[in-house]
């Protein structure tokens, strides 16, 4: 018993350690964004802020709102449209079974795996012939192409798994394909649409390579811009920075407190069949 007893404080302490490691970045991030322009030079650095200002957050409500709204809009726009094109076409993986869909499959791995600046360079010539450039439906576009082939693999996984019976119940009562999808099978599918709504939401809330290739200049910047705004060879606004990052970074927690349960059911649907 004593040894089990200290193996468990033993493993606890250890975990403990390493998520403090972890989490100090956020710590000191929160303890920047609250300190006084004068003091950020000192030696050694105040590891609280003793000397606290507002004056960083300040910054954020005059500055930064804007920018905090076109990613809000972009996020938004990004995750309705990867769920209107994924969701669709996972049921047809999932149920229809058309043909060349393990090709489909293999198509959607590889499309992961293309390097995110080298799709913003094609995106830039296509936009310059469309005039999309620096234009908030352009970026909601391109950031929806780095979730659309995660979500339809989830959108598979977690479709597959949904009884055929209900699906040849509503069938045998008259309901066609679309119907059977959108009556059955996506409410049926909660979980994976809130997952896939996260993740969608994440990456265009923090993308850069595409905001700043695509929107970079223009009226309409997301908050990954606004917060590089402030850095510069001559920019001394610390507290600003952080205290941009702190806020930028709300939302993001929020929503992954909230829907974390939603998140770890709809990623394991369909690891295990019986």
């Amino acid at each position: 018993m004593n040894r089990s007893t200290s193996r468990t404080w033993w493993k606890t302490t250890v975990g403990v350690l390493l998520t403090a490691i972890m989490l100090f970045p956020v710590y000191w991030m929160l303890n920047v964004s609250l300190t006084r322009d004068q003091d950020m030079r000192k030696s050694p650095p105040d590891l609280l802020p003793v000397h606290g200002t507002l004056a960083g957050y300040r910054t954020v409500l005059d500055e930064q709102l804007p920018y905090l709204g076109t990613s809000l809009v972009i996020g938004l726009g990004t995750v309705v449209l990867t769920v209107a094109l994924s969701a669709p076409a996972g049921y047809a993986l999932a149920k229809l079974r058309p043909r060349g869909g393990g090709i489909l499959n293999f198509v959607l791995l590889a499309a992961q795996m293309i390097p995110g600046i080298i799709m913003a360079m094609g995106f830039y010539a296509i936009y310059l012939q469309l005039g999309l450039l620096q234009s908030v439906p352009g970026l909601i576009v391109a950031d929806s192409t780095l979730a659309v082939p995660f979500a339809v693999l989830i959108f598979t996984a977690f479709m597959s798994g949904i009884p055929g019976e209900l699906i040849q119940a509503a069938q045998m009562d008259g309901a066609r394909a679309l119907r059977t999808f959108w009556s059955v099978v996506l409410p049926m599918s909660r979980n994976a649409v809130v997952t896939v709504s996260l993740f969608a939401f994440l990456w265009s809330w923090s993308d850069f390579v595409f905001a700043s290739t695509l929107a970079g200049g223009g009226a309409h910047e997301p908050i990954t811009l606004g917060i590089y705004h402030y850095i510069g060879n001559n920019n001394q606004q610390w507290n600003a920075i952080m205290a941009t990052a702190v806020v930028a970074s709300l939302p993001t927690a929020v929503i992954l407190v909230l829907a974390q349960r939603y998140v770890a059911a709809g990623v394991t649907a369909g690891a295990v069949k019986d």
